[in-house]
């Protein structure tokens, strides 16, 4: 499997955990207020690593491009910083707002550069052609 494939579902597996806390979490104290950020961090952040991460896996070619760990480290730093900005805003501090714009426009990015790594040609090594006949 390519590295960036085994990051994104390593990162996926962790927010998995999170968001399932944070689930556990509001349906122990009956406090549903993050309902958003849990919903956001396990579609985000588990549900379309996983696919980012089998996507790379099916196309090695695209996987071992600089653009494939690129696209990693945007994507995965916007969802982070989404979701501990959501969750703190939707507990009330109005502040971290200004973390949850730009954790989203990071994490758009994240997927701009994914739709262009999927629509973009595959870069191939050209096939032998043959030699003239001498």
């Amino acid at each position: 499997m390519p590295k960036v494939s085994h990051l994104f579902f390593q990162s996926g597996i962790v927010f998995l955990i999170v968001g399932i806390g944070m689930g556990l979490q509001m349906s122990i104290s009956g406090v549903h207020n993050v309902t958003g950020a849990h919903a956001h961090l396990n579609l985000l952040g588990w549900v379309t690593s996983a696919l980012f991460g089998a996507y790379y896996a099916l196309n090695p070619a695209k996987a071992a491009l600089r653009l494939a760990m690129i696209h990693y480290g945007v994507y995965t730093l916007g969802v982070i910083a989404m979701i501990v900005g959501l969750y703190f805003l939707l507990q009330g501090n109005t502040s971290f707002e200004p973390l949850v714009v730009v954790g989203s426009l990071v994490t758009f990015a994240g997927v701009l550069i994914f739709a262009y790594t999927v629509f973009a040609p595959s870069r191939t090594a050209s096939p032998a052609r043959p030699r003239p006949a001498e």
